[in-house]
């Protein structure tokens, strides 16, 4: 293994290059670890050769992210490289970042796929798509939103701890409305709410709502979205966590929307639109009168996953095959 003292590789010139992966929000309901979709804000990851490791960040939501070996960035891509036998070579890596942190948007899939995407690149692992959606998974634990990152659209995705399974389509062209709070939720804490076992009536009653938002997503069924984001998995247990979710999950579609849900483990809470002005209103409204401090924004679907592009040229090389 080509080792230095600071667990770093030795330099070697490369292009400069940049990663850029859409955030993603997930479960969408009762699609629980499984069905997610790509949105419309980003994490680039700007890539140029150095003599040692350096890390700026830049964005609407760089606060908190880690500036030395500990970010997630860098340790991804360190674990990937040891497997491979190697070592990470230095760079100059300026984080520029859209994905509010602990949101429920997505942010470390984001890094998480940044990074393997980076690493393939850098190093010409000859990666495909599938070999980065296993690795990714195996990092975040789940496949929707490393998935959804990765390929874009919606992406329905399944996990045995070895393999991941994963169909992608077009996302629905609907505008979204999306309540992303001020504070944010641990995600850890997120799922220790959850019950560890479900009764048989419920599993059913979840799981058959589940297969109908499949199929509405993909037969563009929005009058079905309604019923089908209707979840008993998470929401129930996480509504006590979330301000604004219970209210929001009983009344948005009597204001303008089709359907409502969680996005992942939260706070943010999203909806696909009717009526978009007259769900932003509600939104506001519900917020408003909690007192509580959220940014009211519209969000569209991200069609197309992660790509490379060489900083220089600017050519876009997409990671969805070899690189």
């Amino acid at each position: 293994m080509d080792q230095c003292g600071n667990g770093f590789g030795r330099m070697r010139e490369f292009a400069p290059f940049e990663v850029v992966v859409p955030c993603s929000t997930a479960n969408l309901g009762p699609g629980f670890d499984s069905i997610g979709m790509a949105l419309n804000r980003y994490l680039r990851l700007r890539f140029s050769p150095a003599k040692e490791l350096s890390l700026s960040v830049s964005g609407p939501y760089g606060a908190g992210i880690e500036l030395d070996q500990d970010n997630l960035i860098v340790s991804v891509m360190k674990q990937a490289c040891a497997e491979m036998g190697l070592s990470l070579i230095p760079f100059q890596l300026e984080i520029e970042n859209e994905i509010p942190l602990a949101r429920g948007l997505g942010s470390s899939a984001a890094a998480i796929v940044g990074a393997c995407m980076a690493v393939n690149h850098l190093y010409q692992f000859g990666w495909d798509r599938e070999e980065i959606l296993k690795r990714a998974t195996k990092y975040e634990g789940h496949p929707d939103n490393v998935g959804a990152s990765i390929f874009g659209g919606v992406v329905i995705g399944s996990w045995d701890g070895r393999k991941a399974h994963l169909l992608s389509s077009e996302a629905p062209n609907l505008p979204i409305v999306v309540a992303i709070p001020k504070r944010p939720l641990s995600t850890k804490l997120a799922r220790h709410v959850l019950p560890s076992f479900y009764d048989k009536e419920t599993t059913v009653l979840s799981s058959s709502r589940a297969n109908l938002l499949v199929a509405a997503l993909l037969q563009k069924r929005w009058d079905l979205l309604q019923v089908a984001m209707q979840d008993l998995f998470h929401q129930p247990y996480r509504e006590t966590l979330v301000p604004g979710l219970r209210e929001i999950l009983k009344n948005a579609v009597k204001n303008g929307a089709y359907g409502a849900a969680l996005s992942g483990a939260g706070p943010t809470i999203l909806a696909f639109a009717r009526d978009g002005e007259r769900l932003t209103r509600y939104f506001k409204s519900v917020f408003s009168e909690m007192n509580i401090p959220a940014d009211i924004t519209d969000l569209k679907a991200s069609q197309t996953g992660a790509f490379v592009q060489l900083t220089a040229e600017q050519k876009r090389s997409r990671v969805l095959g070899k690189i």
